[in-house]
């Protein structure tokens, strides 16, 4: 037995059980054309993203249109950034001799490019060791020193309060009084790595 309910077909389930008068009866309710479909996920196509990159209103990616939230590292560049800033300060000029940052043996830390509700941000951590070396008139002798510059944590915005520790590598023939001078110099080097490091901070921004 069939019977139109609503626009749909209905089926009796067991025509038997009517005929036997059972004492319940249950329908089930049959699709028809009319019922909408599901809907269906549609992949990205190269037109789709062009089309998104195009509407420069909104930042980060093309499936967060809404710029809730979305970090990106920057470590790569960040650390080859700061290599190449800091390895190009040049020879510092001391009253008794001078000296120059060859490598930047370490250099550990994170940068990151942040978007929350459609605003960028950005930030940083790192610590860093140069290695440098220089040549001083010591007692009327000109002597080849080594040395590495140590410098703490330091964070986005944190520039002011930069700080550095001096080791100087063993040298038998340099008494206390000479490695403190030295040391000394060598702090030397606190404003010109400042200024490549604000440097590098403002590139980070415009990125």
């Amino acid at each position: 037995m069939e019977m139109e309910n609503g626009g749909g077909v209905v089926s009796a389930v067991s025509e038997k059980q009517e005929q036997q008068g059972a004492s319940y009866t249950y329908w089930v309710r049959e699709a028809t054309a009319d019922a909408a479909p599901l809907p269906v996920p549609k992949k990205l196509s190269p037109d789709d993203i062009l089309s998104n990159k195009s509407q420069p209103t909104t930042l980060g990616s093309v499936w967060n249109r809404a710029g809730t939230w979305e970090e990106k590292s920057l470590n790569k560049w960040a650390s080859d950034r700061i290599k190449e800033l800091l390895t190009s300060v040049g020879s510092v000029e001391f009253s008794g001799g001078k000296a120059e940052i060859t490598e930047v043996p370490n250099c550990v830390g994170d940068a990151f490019l942040v978007t929350v509700r459609n605003k960028k941000r950005v930030g940083y951590n790192y610590e860093l060791t140069l290695k440098v070396r220089g040549e001083w008139n010591i007692r009327e002798e000109k002597k080849m020193v080594k040395g590495h510059i140590d410098i703490p944590e330091f964070s986005f915005g944190e520039l002011d309060d930069l700080q550095m520790q001096v080791r100087i590598s063993e040298e038998k023939d340099l008494s206390k009084e000479d490695k403190l001078q030295i040391s000394q110099d060598l702090k030397m080097f606190l404003q010109p790595v400042r200024e490549k490091l604000l440097l590098f901070e403002q590139e980070l921004k415009d990125r």
